[in-house]
Parts: C-alpha cells; sequence; structure tokens
C-alpha cells in the first residue's frame, strides 16, 4: 500500500484533507499526497519523515510543523494500521525547547492582527483593480477570503445590502450585511453573473484550502510599491471585528456578521436582511483615500486593467520588431 492510495482511502472515509491534498495558486497539486505519491508505506522512516518535514517547513515553528505535516501524516498512517495495511507505529514528533525560560520567538504573520483603514487604503490603491475590489469587499464585510472567491451573483441582493451564502465548501451559510460603500462594486459585478469577483482576465478564482494565497502576486506587488509589509486578505477580517468592537457595536451582532454566532434561527433565515446588522457593519468609516480609486468608476469595465507600470510592455514589443 502506498501513502498515497491511503490517504485517498482515508478521506473517502470521512478524514479531513487539509495539509494532505491541496491546490497550489498555479493550479497544480501539492501537499503530503502529492509529496509521498507512490511511496509505499513500509519503507517510510522516522529519519526520511523528519527530512520531509524540514524541507517543506524549513523555518517553521514546531507547534505549525506539528499541525500541518505530522499531524495530517499520522491520521492517515493510524487509518492504514486499522485497515491493516500498515504496522501500528507512534511516531515521534519535533521536541519542544529544553528548559522552562526558553520560548520559540514567532515571527510576524501578515493576517494576524487588525490594521487602520487609512492605512490599508494606502496598500488596497496600490493594487490592480480586480484584486484591490476584492480586498475591498473584505475590508467593509468581514467575510473570509474563501467565501468571496465562492461568491456567486445570485446570492447577492443589492437592494437590501445583504449576501446569502449557500452551504458548500465554506460550511454553514450564512446571511452578510453588504455597506453602503460596496453597493456600486457589487451592482457592477454582479451584472454579469456568474463568479462575482474574478482575476484581471476575467476567469474566477481557483477554490483552496489556504484561501488568499490566490492573490498572492498582487499582495507582494502592493508591498513593494507602498512598503506596507502588514497587510494581508485576512488583516480585513481582524480589522471589521476590532473596528465593530470599538463602533460599540453588540458583541452578539458583530458576532452575526463575521459569522461566528450561528444558531437554528440564523440558520433558517439566513436569506432574511436583518437591518441591525446592516446598521452595524455602516459604523464603519470609509477613508476618502479609498473613495478615490480609479476603478470606482466602472468596476466591471476596468476590472481587467493592471495597475499603472506594470503588466506587459506592449510598446517595447513594437519598437523591438
Amino acid at each position: 500500500m502506498t501513502f498515497d492510495r491511503a490517504a485517498a482511502a482515508f478521506i473517502a472515509a470521512g478524514g479531513s484533507d487539509r495539509f494532505l491534498m491541496e491546490v497550489g495558486a498555479d493550479g497544480k497539486p501539492r501537499g503530503l499526497v502529492e509529496e509521498l505519491r507512490g511511496k509505499k508505506l513500509a519503507s517510510i522512516t522516522q529519519e526520511s519523515l523528519d527530512g520531509l518535514a524540514h524541507r517543506l517547513y524549513p523555518t517553521a515553528l514546531r507547534d505549525t510543523k506539528v499541525r500541518q505535516f505530522y499531524a495530517p501524516f499520522r491520521a492517515v498512517w493510524n487509518y492504514a494500521a486499522i485497515e491493516g495495511w500498515a504496522k501500528e507505529k507512534k511516531w515521534r514528533l519535533p521536541k519542544r525547547p529544553k528548559g522552562t525560560n526558553v520560548q520559540e520567538l514567532k515571527r510576524f504573520r501578515s493576517g494576524s492582527a487588525p490594521t487602520n483603514y487609512e492605512h490599508a487604503a494606502r496598500f488596497v490603491g496600490a493594487m490592480s483593480p480586480a484584486p484591490a475590489m476584492l480586498m475591498t469587499a473584505l475590508f467593509f464585510t468581514g467575510m473570509r477570503p474563501i467565501e468571496l472567491f465562492v461568491l456567486e451573483a445570485d446570492m447577492v441582493n443589492v437592494p437590501e445590502r445583504w449576501i446569502t451564502l449557500r452551504k458548500s465548501k465554506i460550511g454553514e451559510g450564512r446571511g452578510i450585511p453588504i455597506h453602503e460603500f460596496l453597493v456600486p462594486l457589487f451592482d457592477s459585478l454582479c451584472a454579469r453573473g456568474g463568479a462575482v469577483f474574478r482575476k484581471p482576465r476575467g476567469e474566477p478564482y481557483p477554490i483552496m484550502e489556504n484561501a488568499g494565497g490566490q492573490i498572492k502576486t498582487a499582495i507582494a506587488g502592493a508591498r513593494r510599491r507602498t512598503g506596507i509589509k502588514d497587510v494581508s486578505p485576512y488583516t480585513a477580517r481582524h480589522s471589521v471585528s476590532t473596528q465593530l468592537v470599538v463602533n460599540g457595536v453588540h458583541p452578539y451582532v458583530k458576532d452575526q456578521i463575521l459569522g461566528h454566532a450561528v444558531d437554528d434561527m440564523s440558520r433558517r433565515y439566513t436569506h432574511v436582511p436583518q437591518r441591525p446588522l446592516i446598521d452595524a457593519i455602516n459604523t464603519i468609516k470609509v477613508p476618502q483615500v479609498w473613495r478615490e480609486c480609479w476603478w470606482w468608476e466602472d468596476p466591471l469595465e476596468l476590472s481587467g486593467r493592471l495597475v499603472p507600470g506594470t503588466g506587459a510592455r506592449n510598446d517595447l514589443k513594437e519598437r523591438r520588431a
């Protein structure tokens, strides 16, 4: 039995495919299954496993390696052992630092903390229209990146300022209020039908486990142009949550907006616009620089453009010819 076949059986039986089978931004498969494809279970040793973990996560903290590498591997192995495809084995995990005063210094990760909206506006203003529009929607809805990647036009009720997410890969369906600032954006993009947010060339963003990586090129470009390093797709969700608290929004209302407080009643009425949630999201103030982004004139028409100074230099091609 090979690891990839055991993993496929594990997933088919209801196991999680997180960190096992993923698709990269380039559309190519990656993850443990791809790394160990064709590898017989009997040939995997502790030494080879540790070597692979170091190659895939050379600078990661111990807890990250355990969560993203050793845990999914051991889950598949234990399943294989139950099925009789492998011997039961206790795989060693990386050791913790010795001593009570030893601490691992965590590197700052963009997206793990909120930012102020003036700061975010300068960053988003340096992006090409398509990813800038997606980031704008994140900062004024509090949605998860993957929720915007799967968003279809028929889920958006612009007149009622309401989004209804259907139950899908993102989990339970839920209702989300639309900030008044986003009305022209959704009104324009929903006119074409299908996926609301798309790449500059018009194709939908791929659905990946590591949602947010789909626009990493745009993020990297904006960082180079602005020097701002602490803004990423998940920064928006933290910023919405923090700003609602600062604005005095009731914690339950905030949790409803972010999809944290989900009960039987909210599941049943996800399609019904809720005025308290709409009023709450509208308390987030919009910086003037965000309102002045050049693509607001016609979001749909300009979504295929690139930020000035990037893209193919057709003029140089013609000159060389």
